[in-house]
């Protein structure tokens, strides 16, 4: 026996044979059939997939043999791998290489060979495809040829598994890159939805991962970005310049408690092999882009192909139908059928119900065709579960038979119902639990477990489309139930806006008359109070205030809330608004025997911010340590600049407050339990301030314990911008008297607020004036004499405010004629609607009678108390 010698390629040929890691794998059905062809084609006992490995020779297919292999110093193969060409010994005999072989004298008595190198990889023979008889025989040109288009496919089949073995590897190794990642990860639809995101990011932001799932990836973005983000995606998907996707910028996401994280955001779109977008994905790092991908590998199969291809096409997923009528046309065809179906099982309480997407017509006459149509329309399902198709859905069974009118489910077939001479039915699982079925009748194949294992992957790509379908179905009843809940609450928020503007007005009229009569009492000059009652008058207008503080707070919260108010960020002075809200506090802190320290600032520095609603942060702040300082406490401002921001701060001497309260400071109505003692409030203050701070880009936050006072400070974004310069005063002009009496008309139904403007108006002995309760009263009037000035309150008896001045604006008669709106109605969408209305002035109640007397002064040219 002569053993063969050694390739000069020995190293490279190992190398390329190991790189196939097919070596002791598992059998695998191409290898097998294609053997068995190679046996049938030939006519041989034993055909073996041969691979030459370093001391022996291994068999991936070996029909018609039991070893799975053998030495390599007796292989036949190892020949065929040294010469580099095809090996044919006609009869072992005669040939002293093989004479005295083992495999020659015993099992499996080889008296022919014929072996063909395999070349799958880098052009190096890595074993033979051989055909082996126990007989001599003489091999022809043809069998050659037919035995190197063999090899061929062998070839394939082996660059086949090579590459589905790289592609799951990088596919675990990408799931793991997106899963095990320590940097936070989000993929995001075409449509914007959330589709994954890894543990790391859901630490981060504080979220379980169905709280996001399906959601739009602006859920994680402030308010005033997030409704930009959609935009971003479609000017992106329509070619437009990208201004987000594939640039990192620093931004701010939204964590589920409601506070900003900052991060660097990286969004990537993901490309298929077209260069389609399919998908992005977002990268909370400042890392590069990095695609979490999750293929599913299917295996290839040559008659299935075109279906494969088919069903990929994303129109005919959509159009649900079509795509069910190709599958069981293709399901026909494929088993040369003259019938067939496909269906989805839905579970009852009972059992299993039937729902058919596609059926072969089987109808023989009007009454059977419109059951058929009543099934393709899914209007009728499938219950029975003792037929032939029932022993499939309701139980799981294959049934398989030749003999459909012997079989025991059979069932009963109507007259003229199509004969039907076999029948196959198979159930489609996902996980083992049977989720559709499929059937065929009239093949012309045999029915065997053979045509069933060839259909395979037919059946794994029905039950990934079933559930497909039904991801599709469920995500159009969230759509609907998202939509729903969508319009119950813009249903909500309107009726709490009707309630809130309602609410103001109801309270604002009474708080016209109580505060607007106090302050008469307090002015007056003809008859002065005594002391005494000048305090309780005092105490009532101070009473009023704070009611009328307390609304002002709570519509301001709803407002920040519905988003509705609004902010004129502009650079503004650190130093000039500090002055501003100490000068507001300083008789108070005086009042409370309390000191105020304020060091000097190291610059003149200044923050992007709204002037008004940064004072009211400040006054807040001030007001509270006021509030719960000790006896002859000490109150402390500081500035210190912290990154790109400036941190403002106020310190007070006062109890302190526990770790684990300081939550709470910042809920809506939340005073820690002081509501129970004697410091008046609502508790909202620090829930608008912290609105309020958030809303001008900056944050918010309180460092305090037990007996060591408070520190709540406040960021705002610092800018080097050029400050506009602050009028000061209140810019009223300088009047000088008329030379007679001006005539004001008031139109006002309420008596409380007619008597309160009485008495405003007779402290100005140049105003006369006259007061009717309703714009119809007015409207007769003035047809015979013009006022210098009409005062209107908008709710009316019959013609409102606004429908009289139309009514005024469209007579030149009156043309000129000043026109000023007073109303309960104090929101600024109000004092907006009513200045666009055409009102020279809109005044709110209760009633400011310093600013109403500066009003009247200015558009009345009358100084208070001079005579003409």
């Amino acid at each position: 026996m002569q053993a063969a010698d050694l390739p000069d390629t020995e190293t490279l040929r190992l190398a390329a044979l190991h790189s196939l890691e097919v070596l002791d794998t598992p059998p695998d059905e191409a290898f097998e059939q294609l053997a068995e062809l190679a046996r049938d084609i030939f006519e041989v006992p034993i055909a073996l997939v041969s691979l030459v490995d370093e001391h022996r020779q291994w068999f991936k297919s070996h029909l018609g043999l039991d070893a799975c292999e053998t030495h390599r110093d007796f292989s036949f193969c190892a020949h065929a791998v040294y010469q580099g060409k095809a090996l044919v010994i006609e009869d072992t005999f005669k040939d002293l290489r093989f004479a005295d072989n083992p495999l020659v004298l015993g099992d499996p008595h080889i008296r022919f060979y014929a072996g063909y190198p395999l070349r799958p990889v880098d052009d190096q023979i890595i074993g033979t495809l051989c055909i082996i008889d126990r007989a001599p025989r003489h091999f022809t040109e043809r069998e050659h040829r037919l035995l190197e288009r063999l090899a061929a496919q062998v070839e394939a089949l082996f660059r086949q598994h090579k590459r589905e073995t790289e592609l799951l590897r990088t596919a675990e190794r990408f799931e793991a890159l997106f899963s095990k990642s320590a940097t936070a990860k989000i993929r995001i639809g075409r449509d914007g939805l959330i589709t994954a995101i890894n543990p790391f990011a859901l630490r981060l932001l504080g979220y379980e991962a169905e709280e996001l799932i399906g959601r739009n990836i602006a859920v994680l973005t402030p308010p005033e970005i997030a409704a930009g983000h959609d935009r971003f995606i479609e000017r992106y998907l329509a070619g437009g310049e990208p201004t987000v996707i594939g640039r990192g910028r620093e931004v701010e996401a939204l964590h589920k408690k409601g506070f900003r994280v900052p991060v660097h955001l990286a969004i990537n779109a993901i490309h298929d092999t077209h260069d389609n977008v399919v998908e992005f994905l977002g990268v909370l790092t400042d890392l590069t882009s990095i695609y979490a991908a999750n293929r599913r590998i299917v295996k290839e199969q040559g008659l299935l192909k075109v279906l494969h291809q088919g069903i990929t096409d994303y129109q005919a997923l959509m159009s649900g139908e079509g795509l069910w009528e190709f599958l069981m046309e293709a399901l026909k065809e494929l088993t040369d059928s003259d019938y067939a179906l496909i269906g989805e099982v839905l579970p009852t309480d009972t059992t299993n119900a039937l729902k058919i997407h596609a059926i072969t017509d089987l109808s023989w006459s009007e009454s059977s065709h419109q059951l058929m149509d009543r099934l393709r329309r899914g209007d009728m399902m499938l219950t029975n579960a003792d037929t032939l198709l029932g022993r499939v859905f309701a139980h799981g069974e294959v049934v398989m038979t030749d003999d459909v009118y012997g079989h025991r489910s059979k069932g009963g077939f109507p007259h003229g119902h199509p004969r039907l001479d076999n029948y196959l039915g198979v159930p489609i699982l996902s996980d083992d639990v049977v989720i559709g079925m499929f059937a065929i009748a009239n093949s012309k194949q045999p029915l065997n477990q053979a045509l069933i294992d060839w259909l395979q992957p037919f059946t794994d790509t029905c039950a990934l489309l079933i559930n497909l379908y039904r991801q599709m179905a469920e995500r159009e009843q969230v759509a609907k139930a998202l939509a729903a809940a969508r319009d119950q609450a813009e249903e909500a928020n309107q009726a709490k806006s009707e309630f809130l503007s309602s609410m103001s007005h109801e309270l604002r009229t009474p708080l016209n008359a109580i505060i607007g009569f106090a302050q008469l009492l307090e002015k007056g000059r003809r008859d002065p109070l005594s002391e005494k009652q000048l305090r309780q008058v005092q105490q009532i207008e101070k009473s009023g205030q704070h009611l009328l503080g307390l609304i002002n707070e709570i519509l301001d919260l709803a407002r920040i809330e519905s988003g509705y108010l609004a902010l004129s960020l502009e650079p503004i002075s650190v130093e000039e608004v500090l002055d501003d809200a100490c000068a507001t506090l300083e008789a108070n802190v005086e009042a409370a025997g309390m000191r105020l320290k304020r060091a000097p600032l190291a610059a003149k520095w200044q923050v992007l911010a709204d002037y008004t609603r940064t004072k009211q942060v400040l006054l807040n702040l001030l007001s509270n340590a006021i509030k719960y300082n000790c006896a002859r406490g000490v109150i402390e401002i500081g500035v210190v600049p912290e990154g790109d921001a400036l941190k403002i701060s106020v310190t007070d001497t006062g109890p302190g407050i526990a770790r684990e309260r300081q939550s709470e400071l910042f809920e809506p109505f939340n005073r820690l339990d002081a509501e129970h003692g004697s410091i008046e409030g609502t508790g909202i203050g620090l829930a608008i301030t912290r609105k309020l701070v958030l809303r001008m880009q900056g944050h918010i936050g309180v460092e305090s314990a037990p007996g060591l006072g408070a520190t709540f400070w406040f960021t705002l974004p610092q800018t080097e911008a050029r400050l506009e310069h602050r009028a000061s005063g209140d810019g009223s002009p300088r009047l000088s008297a008329g030379s007679r009496r001006k005539k004001v008309l008031y139109v006002e139904d309420n008596p409380a607020n007619q008597r309160l403007m009485q008495e405003i108006i007779e402290e100005l002995e140049t105003v006369e004036l006259e007061v009717v309760s309703s714009a119809e009263l007015a409207l007769e009037i003035l047809r015979h004499a013009r006022p210098d000035l009409i005062i209107l309150d908008i709710d009316l008896p019959g013609m409102n405010g606004f429908q009289a001045l139309q009514t005024l604006r469209q007579n030149p008669m009156l043309d000129g004629l000043r026109v000023l709106a007073l109303s309960a109605n104090a929101t600024p969408q109000d004092i907006e609607k009513g200045r666009a209305a055409g009102f020279d002035e809109y005044l709110t109640k209760p009633l400011d009678i310093d600013k109403l007397t500066k009003v009247l002064e200015e558009h009345l040219h009358v100084v208070p108390g001079v005579t003409p």
